[in-house]
């Protein structure tokens, strides 16, 4: 049986390309709730672009901080679940020092 040093070891080999196909999941979770919140605001189908020469500054700001947010809230909820998911099938928490996870 493996150690505990031998499974931390061996548990980026798992966790990042499990981390990549939930977090690209998790993105487009958040760009449909993204859409779905500027709807129920402004009303509209279409969230402005940085780029959208017809749409003003606090538009603009606006609709950034909204999509920032949601998508850290996202982020968040993913990276805990995964991490619980990983060390209740491998006994083992996924390493968070920098150096060592997404950032």
């Amino acid at each position: 049986m493996a150690t505990y040093t031998q499974k931390k070891q061996k548990l980026p080999t798992v966790y990042k390309p499990l981390g990549f196909a939930v977090s690209w999941g998790g993105g487009r979770l958040a760009t449909a709730a993204f859409q779905k919140t500027w709807k129920a605001i402004k009303k509209e189908d279409n969230a402005p672009d940085a780029l959208d020469r017809d749409r003003q500054w606090g538009e603009i700001l606006l609709a950034a901080a909204i999509q920032g947010a949601i998508f850290a809230v996202v982020r968040a909820v993913i990276d805990r679940t995964s991490a619980q998911a990983v060390e209740r099938r491998t006994g083992v928490w996924p390493d968070g020092a920098k150096g060592n996870g997404r950032d």
